[in-house]
């Protein structure tokens, strides 16, 4: 849904404002069983952490009601997303709304820190929620570390009631960030392929959600094959390839809009476009007399440059995210491997040189990784250096591929195929490859895209 207004608020609540009190939910005698804990899955410095996040306050003793809910129904969702973001990121296991009291909105800014030290939180998230003019709701995020007692963090949107998810996740966004001191990636978009249908007659549809599979919905009906979605670095658009009576053709989706404007139509077949870091270019691949290049053509249309011409299958990976390079799969030593070339085609070289096929590669967004496809037996996400070096694996299951990066870097996105069924889900995983969890969709997904941060 198109976000009306997504303001961010340089001062959340007065002290006025804040003295209207709603009456404090009574906090349970005993802690939840297990206490509030948090468990770093990855080799660094963080020290365990315990993570509350009570259903966000609202300012009225009778909560005002929304074309979305209550302004109290809307305080337990927002906390139950967050909590939800924070807990299924892997690196943390906070609790939420369920099993913690509400707190009163007089305490959003003044916690009761006894109260959460007695429940073994060392952190504490809280807000609240009201509706503000012309039919939407604000929201203020306030990020707590309790044995200290003093505030890391604050942020507040005001957003249509529809779009309630997204301060969520923004809110979850400033929560790790503060915590992890890595960047946000949860208020971000992910395009996939729908795939429905026996084997041989595969309907495949075109469709986005939010990151955690939220707000799903369908963009194309599946009378044509869609293929290989990617998000344009600007949100606007999704670029894919279509297939319809055999005849390949690169759209350009307008996400505004809802039409879809035609790049290129060819008669020999067409793969793998994707956008330039600045949207001005796409890269594709077209299969001809016998050979299978790369190409690059402008993204408003126009003459397209040619970048290999090596015997072979040269199939486009992914931009680097200064857009000064790329990498892209060849078989030209022999069997599918992985080499990066300038942006204008230059200084060919391979990269893969440890035993097997490797395929689908794409670049990070921070530039320090490439992920790809490792074909050994079985079928493997992968990550190494620039230069190919510290390859290692991420998964370890029958057929994982087509990975595609958060927005931060620090998680893959990639499909699987069940061995016994054939059946194709989209599924994440982190770097350390121990945090692996199966995003859900409403049918068999493949070829997942995750967007950048969103605007």
């Amino acid at each position: 849904m198109k976000l009306a207004r997504f303001v961010l608020l340089g001062a959340l609540c007065s002290a006025a404002a804040l003295a209207q009190t709603a009456p404090p939910v009574a906090a349970p005698a005993a802690p939840p069983s297990g206490g509030i804990d948090v468990t770093v899955s990855d080799d660094s410095d963080w020290q365990d952490l315990g993570i509350a996040i009570p259903s966000f306050a609202t300012d009225a003793d009778v909560p005002t009601q929304t074309s979305a809910g209550s302004t109290s129904a809307l305080g337990f969702s927002l906390a139950s997303v967050i909590t939800a973001d924070l807990k299924n990121n892997g690196l943390f296991k906070p609790v939420g709304p369920a099993d913690l009291p509400r707190p009163g909105f007089g305490e959003v800014q003044s916690p009761s820190y006894d109260t959460w030290r007695s429940r073994s939180a060392e952190m504490l998230v809280q807000g609240y929620v009201r509706a503000a003019g012309d039919g939407q709701v604000t929201v203020g995020c306030y990020l707590y570390d309790v044995a200290l007692g003093q505030q890391l963090g604050k942020a507040g949107w005001t957003v249509a009631p529809g779009d309630w998810r997204r301060a969520a996740h923004k809110c979850a966004d400033m929560v790790y960030a503060r915590l992890s001191g890595e960047n946000p990636f949860f208020d971000s978009r992910i395009a996939y392929i729908a795939e429905t249908g026996p084997k041989d007659r595969r309907m495949k549809r075109l469709a986005i959600m939010d990151s955690d599979g939220a707000n799903h919905r369908y963009l194309t009906t599946g009378q044509a094959t869609a293929l290989t979605p990617r998000y344009s670095p600007d949100y606007k658009s999704i670029l894919y390839l279509s297939y319809f009576n055999g005849q390949p053709r690169i759209y350009i989706y307008n996400l505004d809009t809802n039409r879809q404007d035609l790049l290129l139509a060819s008669k020999n077949p067409l793969f793998a476009p994707r956008w330039s870091p600045d949207g001005k270019w796409v890269l594709y691949s077209m299969a001809a007399a016998g050979n299978t290049d790369i190409y690059k053509i402008p993204s408003g249309g126009g003459t397209a440059v040619k970048l290999t011409d090596s015997p072979g299958i040269d199939i486009g990976g992914s931009f680097s995210p200064d857009g000064s390079k790329i990498v892209f799969e060849s078989d030209r030593s022999g069997s599918q491997q992985v080499y990066v070339m300038n942006a204008d085609g230059s200084d060919q070289h391979r990269i893969s040189f440890f035993g097997g096929r490797s395929a689908t590669p794409e670049w990070s967004p921070r530039g320090d990784q490439i992920a790809f496809t490792h074909i050994a037996g079985n079928l493997r996400i992968g990550v190494m250096s620039p230069g190919g070096g510290e390859m290692r694996y991420l998964t370890d299951s029958w057929q994982d591929e087509a990975p595609t990066w958060a927005p931060n870097g620090r998680i893959i996105q990639f499909f699987r195929t069940a061995r016994t069924s054939g059946k194709t889900g989209v599924w994440q995983v982190d770097l350390t490859g121990r945090n692996e969890r199966k995003l859900e969709t409403p049918v068999d997904g493949s070829d997942p895209a995750w967007g950048p941060l969103r605007p």
